[in-house]
């Protein structure tokens, strides 16, 4: 098995790195006792999982001594263990910490008079408790990271490839409301309107005779490659921002004609990245 141990600080950003190796299709179980790891992996070999991340952080401190041993046992046993330890300084945990409001971990634990345990002082304890993870693991600072890149630096260390993100064209009628799901929307009832043409009137965008029509408006094709050129150069960066579906939604009066026509043309036009979808709204059941 490929197994994933993340441990590391407290608002280091382990729920960030436990996130995208869950969406790469891992196995994931967060904040596991460390003495449960060697079982619960038999256990998913067992069960033929392949990519197994676990969460171990320092509310295991009474086997944290264990964890380097464990790691050379899985390793013995023909495992791909790779370790990330995450940390940040204690001016960024502490900032982190004050933004969210949250109790750190180790505040429960009572000091001689019975009282809690400062955040700097619960910051000082976890990183004595979690020392000797240090040197067994691939450490990254966040102090200064922003989330995707420790999301690509994960994605780097444990060998994940691009995300494959699902690009959705779909056409709407603005008289039943913008889809809800849309990620951009793109109005083009500006455009002369098919509907008013007797012989059009019946089709769709994706007959020969509307797609003419529209062919021969200069505005039509300005429009389209605005949008396209918008998509084209924005695309990237949702890819890098590991997201998994994008919906470009066009919308015109009745939904039939101009935005079925921009939505075919769109497809066409991104045929090259795999997973695009098309979708009409209005057109319901007709044949395609």
């Amino acid at each position: 098995m490929r197994i994933v141990l993340v441990t590391g600080m407290s608002g280091s950003g382990k729920s960030v790195a436990i996130r995208l190796l869950e969406d790469a299709g891992y196995y994931c179980i967060d904040n596991l006792p460390a003495r449960f790891v060697r079982d619960v992996c038999a256990l998913l070999e067992s069960t033929d999982h392949s990519n197994v991340a676990l969460s171990v952080d320092s509310r295991s401190e009474a086997s944290l001594d264990d964890v380097p041993g464990i790691i050379a046992a899985l390793r013995d046993a023909g495992h791909d263990v790779r370790v990330l330890f995450l940390t940040a300084s204690n001016t960024a945990l502490v900032q982190r910490f004050s933004e969210t409001r949250r109790r750190h971990p180790m505040s429960l634990r009572v000091r001689p008079k019975g009282a809690e345990a400062t955040l700097t002082e619960s910051i000082e304890l976890e990183r004595e408790l979690l020392a000797p993870l240090v040197e067994v693991g691939h450490v990254i600072d966040t102090s200064d990271l922003h989330p995707n890149t420790l999301r690509q630096w994960v994605r780097e260390f444990t060998g994940i490839p691009p995300s494959a993100l699902v690009l959705a064209f779909e056409s709407f009628a603005f008289k039943q409301g913008v889809p809800v799901a849309a990620d951009f929307v793109f109005d083009v009832r500006n455009l002369p309107n098919p509907h008013y043409d007797p012989r059009l009137r019946l089709l769709t965008g994706r007959d020969a005779a509307v797609m003419s029509f529209l062919e021969r408006l200069p505005e039509a094709t300005s429009m389209l490659d605005d949008i396209a050129g918008f998509i084209d150069k924005w695309l990237p960066s949702f890819v890098a921002d590991n997201r998994h579906y994008l919906t470009v939604a066009i919308g015109c009066t009745g939904g039939r004609h101009r935005s079925v026509y921009m939505v075919e043309q769109l497809a066409r036009r991104f045929a090259r990245h795999d997973g695009v979808l098309v979708r009409h709204r209005a057109l319901g059941d007709l044949p395609a």
